[in-house]
């Protein structure tokens, strides 16, 4: 349900409550979010580091961030489809697999900018 009327500080500070709540639902109950996690804690500061310029800065730190994303909407429609429906079907299969297909699309462009911006420099 939508919220109506102005949405001050109590609101916006219960926003960035839920937030963290999905944060650690997702650290506590997803392997695959721990991991990507500990990659982009460590890819992060390096890509800040390693970039030359704002643009290449953001191409480096970008996709990691947005791995973690994805990551986090697949945990959420993986638990939803669990949810709903826990025998197993053939649609509920297919969400679960395209969930998990988005992330690898993101693993994806995370190699190839990182290849793209830092292999010219070495060779």
């Amino acid at each position: 349900m939508a919220a109506e009327g102005f949405r001050g500080p109590k609101q916006l500070w219960m926003a960035f409550q839920w937030s963290m709540k999905g944060f650690r639902a997702g650290w506590r109950h997803e392997a695959s979010f721990r991991l990507e996690a500990c990659l982009a804690i460590a890819l992060i500061p390096l890509g800040l580091w390693l970039g030359n310029g704002a643009l290449e800065k953001l191409a480096l730190v970008f996709p990691p961030m947005l791995v973690l994303s994805a990551e986090l909407l697949n945990s959420a429609i993986e638990a939803v489809v669990d949810k709903v429906s826990p025998e197993f079907h053939e649609l509920a299969g297919r969400a679960k697999d395209m969930g998990s297909a988005a992330v690898f699309v993101l693993l994806v462009l995370v190699t190839l900018s990182w290849g793209l911006i830092l292999l010219p420099r070495w060779f």
